[in-house]
């Protein structure tokens, strides 16, 4: 399995949720994430930080492949500016983080 299929599979189960997933490009910022994800309020059952959280942002890479130092320090950048950053390597991981059952 590659990134695309993480991807494509997020976008899909993001989809049926009445979401939207954006590709984003960075200039001038290296290892920010590249997936921007918004979901209509209260539309899926697992929350990241309370119900009104529907936008987030998701890093993905192949499965067991890890983020790299510099992609670290930038979602770290990120989350202490109130952003939601995960991390994503596989099908599960996606459900995991919309709650799909």
């Amino acid at each position: 399995m590659k990134e695309r299929d993480v991807e494509r599979y997020l976008v899909k189960r993001a989809k049926a949720l009445g979401g939207e997933v954006r590709k984003v490009q960075w200039i001038g910022h290296r290892g920010a994430p590249d997936r921007l994800v918004m979901l209509p309020y209260g539309s899926w059952k697992k929350t990241l930080r309370d119900p009104g959280d529907n936008t987030f942002w998701v890093e993905l890479k192949a499965p067991g492949v890890k983020a790299e130092a510099h992609q670290l320090r930038e979602h770290d950048r990120m989350r202490k500016k109130g952003q939601t950053v995960v991390i994503i390597d596989s099908l599960e991981g996606v459900d995991n983080l919309l709650g799909v059952v």
